[in-house]
């Protein structure tokens, strides 16, 4: 196919959607609300959908990675939102560095799993 690319956008689901749509504003997330039961959460050019919708094997088994220019950094700024204080069931995990990279987990209100992470490149291969 010839055609640009220009996003790639994944639905997740909510166990209680006003209490993700909190968390992920207070992650820094931009909100636009498509419909009552979905919304488009944005930043820069980078988004997904959280949809109203709650289904306990998809929400477990639901991992989103996402880029980030400086784990470390990113890591210092989480921790001062205060997540974990504001929201019973989420969790932090912190950074740690593997050979391709480094990350760092938060598990949403709902249990899905984000890694929050940036690649080393190497001469063969950009990951």
């Amino acid at each position: 196919m010839r055609q640009h690319v220009k996003s790639i956008r994944p639905f997740i689901g909510a166990e209680n959607f006003e209490i993700s749509r909190n968390f992920y504003r207070d992650l820094g997330f931009e909100e636009v609300i498509l419909e009552p039961k979905l919304s488009l959460f944005k930043r820069q050019e980078t988004g997904f959908y959280l949809q109203d919708y709650y289904a306990k094997d998809w929400i477990d088994n639901t991992m989103v990675f996402m880029e980030v220019e400086n784990t470390d950094d990113f890591w210092k700024e989480l921790q001062a939102l205060r997540l974990t204080d504001k929201y019973e069931k989420v969790k932090f995990t912190p950074v740690r560095t593997m050979d391709w990279g480094k990350e760092c987990f938060v598990h949403d209100p709902s249990g899905i799993l984000w890694h929050f992470g940036e690649f080393f490149f190497n001469d063969r291969r950009k990951i």
